[in-house]
Order: structure tokens, then sequence, then C-alpha cells
């Protein structure tokens, strides 16, 4: 795997053409020949007694946080991911987990990558959310390589493909013990890292670390607020808001591969934890989790650390869930079955959702046009504004850009009223 001209991770094969591989197109999650998320979770967790259309199957849903320790002002959101892990490592339930740590940009060129870690304090250094690219070829190697019990932690799309290489391979079907999954808006690519940088007047070069959301329990959860660590000490910081492309469901620097994906919440993964995106929790600067659980095991930890005390989370139901992700399962729902009606996207294998656009208005079908561009063209613009030495072309165009997004997908009243008029009469 390596990173192309935008920032985004593809493999490299030394012929050409790509060989054609039937192993690989049934380990792929994006292929046709692989199955489904559904398919999956029947086989892996058929015996999860609930089952919900937009989260799939689960035995337990949990709204919360971690009340022992510091793991919660350690992490992103509430600890619980971080937690889980480390309980793990403590009860001998495995001997590694593959997460993804800090790099050492000078030396290794990357800002994150993944690493087995092995013991409780390696993983709590991994705390923390990491918007930008990451692969698994090193760590999947190692474990292979060496024999133990692991867990692995990604974005949905990634544990899909651990749960069908497991599927295929006995010995990481003997040696990938647990999975937990990171609910997904959408990944990033290598720039998004970089025009932080250019916005916080440094360059990339320049970075010794980058701190996606800086955590202040005095500010609402919502509020994501950037940091960057310098070579020379320094560290810089701003709120996403004031940043040209800090808007997420705009889409800036979005993998292509993320327009046909179908998974919010890591469907196949034995514990998935994303953020609570409701009130009061959203609110709340300290971090609260939502959890699903879908193994006998991943259910027995959650539920002995509630008993104990550790873990203060609240049982809720799917709806709940899907309230917290609801953006994110309209974008993957309603978008992507809009998106494959489109000519250039009706060569894409078959998705749990049905092609078509009914129901949807102008404005929202004009919302999706705008965020497939702002996506698409995003790292074109970017890696123009790179050749020519040249940011601020790149953050005319994106605050540009933000601005008719923001009109469009947010306008209320007048306005609001004004625009579907105009979309309605155009239609």
């Amino acid at each position: 795997m390596a990173l192309d001209r935008y920032g985004n991770y593809l493999p490299v094969f030394p012929t050409r053409p790509v060989p054609r591989s039937t192993g690989f197109a049934k380990t792929c999650p994006f292929s046709p020949a692989a199955p489904d998320e559904d398919a999956l979770t029947a086989e892996l967790f058929g015996d999860a007694p609930a089952r919900d259309a937009a989260v799939g199957r689960f035995r337990g849903a949990y709204v919360g946080a971690v009340a022992e320790a510091a793991y919660r002002e350690r992490g992103s959101s509430g600890g619980i991911g971080s937690w889980i892990l480390t309980e793990l490592l403590r009860r001998d339930l495995v001997d590694g987990v593959a997460h993804v740590v800090p790099a050492d940009p000078a030396r290794e060129g990357l800002l994150f990558r993944y690493r087995i870690s092995r013991t409780q304090d390696e993983v709590r250094a991994g705390a923390k959310s990491r918007y930008y690219p990451v692969e698994l070829s090193g760590v999947l190697s190692e474990i292979l390589a060496v024999p133990g019990r692991y867990a692995v932690v990604g974005v949905p799309c990634f544990i899909k493909a651990i749960q069908l290489l497991r599927r295929e391979n006995p010995v990481l079907r003997e040696r990938v013990r647990f999975t937990v999954g990171l609910f997904c808006g959408h990944m990033k690519s290598a720039r998004f890292a970089e025009s932080i940088a250019w916005q916080l007047g440094a360059d990339v070069e320049d970075v010794a670390g980058l701190d996606f959301r800086v955590k202040d329990p005095t500010r609402p959860a919502n509020t994501y607020t950037a940091q960057i660590t310098l070579r020379d000490g320094r560290t810089l910081r701003k709120d996403w808001w004031f940043l040209a492309d800090g808007d997420w469901g705009a889409g800036f620097f979005q993998n292509p591969a993320c327009n046909a994906c179908d998974d919010v919440v890591a469907e196949v993964a034995d514990l998935s934890i994303g953020d609570a995106w409701v009130e009061p929790y959203e609110l709340d600067g300290r971090g609260t989790n939502v959890v699903l659980t879908r193994s006998g095991l991943a259910e027995r930890l959650i539920e002995e650390g509630r008993a104990a005390g550790r873990l203060a989370l609240e049982p809720v139901d799917a709806a709940f869930v899907a309230r917290t992700q609801a953006a994110g399962l309209r974008h993957r729902r309603q978008g992507l079955a809009y998106r494959m009606t489109w000519r250039r996207h009706r060569h894409w294998p078959p998705k749990r959702v049905v092609p078509g656009a009914e129901g949807l208005t102008l404005r929202r079908r004009l919302v999706y046009r705008i965020r497939y561009g702002i996506s698409r063209w995003s790292h074109r613009v970017f890696l123009l504004a790179r050749v020519l030495g040249w940011p601020r072309l790149y953050i005319a165009w994106a605050r540009a850009s933000l601005t008719i997004y923001q009109a469009v997908t947010y306008s209320r009243g007048r306005l609001g009223r004004w625009l579907d008029r105009v979309l309605t009469a155009k239609g």
C-alpha cells in the first residue's frame, strides 16, 4: 500500500495490468464477490437478539462514558475504546492490540500509523480520533508471523476486511479474537492534515504532532479544535469552525470509496463505539460514547464494567443510536441510493439500498451533488495549490465551496423558503 498524489492509500502491484485474484475479490470489503454486512453478521453474531435496519444486529446498546481512572479525559469522547482494549489485556484475553498511534513524521514521513501494542500503557497512548489515512498490511503481517491472540480496531470497512480475511485464512481466524469498530462519517486523505497546517500558518514538514480534537470540558463536545505541535516545540490551534474545510458534512478530502459505503456503525465488529451527537450529550465537553455490543464477550465485559461502577453507561434502544448518527446514516443510505442512479456509478456492485431518488426534494439532491463535487475536487485543487506552492488558491476555493454548501444545506427562514421555491421552479 502506498499514498497516491492525493494522499489516499492505494495498492501498488509490481506488474501491470493489475492481476486478477479470486482470493482478493473475496476479501475486499467493496467487492461484489464478498458477502455484505448482513450476511457477515448472520454468520458472526446470528444469536444476537436484536436487529435493526440502521445499526444491524446487536445484543446491547448504551450511552455514557468510563467512570474510572482518566480514560474519559484522555480520549476524544467517553473513553470506552481505550477501556475495552486495556480490559482485554488486563484479563489476559488478548496478547496484543492493533490500533492507530502517532508516528514519527521526521523518520516515517507519516503522522499516524497502525501498531500492535502489548501493554496497557501502550494502548492508552493510542487514545483519540485520527482523521488520517492508515493501512493494515504491517500489523497483519505481524499477526501472521507472531503467534498470539489479537484485537483489531478500525473503521467499518477495515473491520469488514478483517472479518472477510478471517473467513479465508485459518491463522487469522484463530489469532484475531476481538474487533472494535469505530463509527465513521468518512475517511480523510493525508492532505486534510496538511491543510490544517497551512491554515495555522505552518508547513506540514515542520509538524511533529497533530491533535484533531483537543478536549475542553468547558466547551461543547461538538466544538472541535485542531492543534499542531511543531518541531521547535510551539503549538498552534484553531477551531474547526474557522477552518475553510472544517465542516465535516461537506466532505472535503473524502476518500472516493466512502461514496459507495453503506455501513456507519461498523456492523460486523464485536463492539462498536461512536460519539453521542444528540442533546444533552453533545453539549458535554467531557465527551460521551454510544456503544453497541454484538458478541457475548463484548456484552459480558460491558455489563460487568457497569455492575462494578467502572462504566457509567445507560441502556438505550437502536432508534437512539440511529439518532446520534442521523446525518451519516442519511448520507450512506438515502444519499447512496441517489448516487447509484448517476450514470457514472451504475457499474457499482450491489449495495443494501435500492438505487432511487424517491422522496428526495430538489434541494436535497443538490446537497448531495455539491457534497460529491467538494469531495471530488478538493483533492485536485489542493494538489494544484501544492504544486504551485500557493496555499491561498486552495483555501479561497474551499471557503467559496463551503459558503455555497452551507447556504444550500442550512438555510432556514426566508432564505430557505426562497431557495426551495427557486429549486422547485427550476425542477
